[in-house]
């Protein structure tokens, strides 16, 4: 079984990305928490459309989870992972230790605001904190030109690009769209949490939304009330509590004013049964 060779410490990373350089090669980064599927792969795919060497970092990040959450049950797949990479024709695997990432006596932590502020954070106080300094730290260890990140996670892509281009550094973050399932699931790692008739269910999360998209084209008046209704309709489909249904500004993420004419989002998280699960689409 063919695998993809990975380094576990940032001086074998950097001796790596530095031989590559000193080819004249340019360096592609896919930070993922591993579990990978055919979402990871396609955003993999691109990166080595765009550049000539593809990283994939595999690391569970431990201070994006809060303590209630599932760090300790989040799916790890490593050496599936690596197979799946061979697909894929990526060339290292970066997968540090957390020992590595966050040594003893690491105290410091970037505290983004801004696009980071509501949505997640409203339920997830934590989660982008941990976000932004895990992603510093990767782009600071592999010195990429590119990294990729899906729109699925659309929130997050927001804040990381608002944290590159705050702190000046020298990469661009690339959006991918969003890979679905053939009924319109947003393929998540998460998923493989689902039991079968949670799954059927799940598929009305990206409906509703369309839904909505559809609704608010026609008339974008009163987007309160749009989401007020999608939120009730995400609950007759069976999900057990509605964290979040909004339209916000495609950019800033700040709520979108009635009869706006800026590019906007429709992004919801709801829970159904143990798992949460989050989407959106373009309004």
């Amino acid at each position: 079984m063919k695998l993809v060779s990975y380094v576990s410490t940032v001086p074998d990373l950097r001796a790596k990305v530095c031989e590559w350089r000193q080819n004249g090669e340019t360096v592609a980064l896919l930070p993922t928490m591993g579990a990978l599927h055919a979402g990871h792969l396609s955003l993999a795919k691109q990166g080595k459309q765009k550049c000539n060497r593809l990283v994939t970092s595999i690391f569970v990040n431990p201070t994006q989870f809060a303590p209630q959450e599932d760090f300790s049950t989040y799916p790890r797949t490593f050496e599936d992972d690596l197979q799946k990479l061979v697909g894929v024709d990526c060339d290292l695997v970066w997968a540090p230790t957390a020992d590595a990432m966050y040594p003893d006596g690491f105290a410091t932590m970037i505290k983004p605001e801004g696009a980071a502020l509501g949505l997640e954070t409203d339920f997830r106080p934590h989660f982008f904190s941990g976000v932004a300094t895990v992603c510093c730290k990767l782009f600071t260890q592999c010195g990429p030109d590119i990294a990729l990140f899906g729109e699925k996670d659309y929130q997050q892509l927001c804040v990381v690009r608002q944290m590159v281009r705050d702190l000046d550094l020298p990469l661009e973050i690339m959006g991918c769209e969003t890979v679905r399932e053939a009924d319109g699931l947003a393929m998540s790692s998460r998923n493989a949490y689902l039991s079968e008739s949670e799954r059927q269910i799940a598929t009305s999360m990206h409906r509703i939304l369309t839904d909505v998209s559809k609704a608010f084209r026609t008339d974008n008046s009163n987007p309160d009330k749009l989401c007020e209704n999608a939120s009730s309709s995400l609950l007759d489909a069976g999900f057990v509590s509605v964290d979040y249904f909004a339209i916000r500004d495609a950019e800033t993420l700040a709520p979108i004013e009635a009869g706006s004419r800026r590019p906007s989002r429709i992004l919801a998280a709801a829970w159904l049964g143990e798992t949460r699960l989050i989407d959106n689409i373009s309004a």
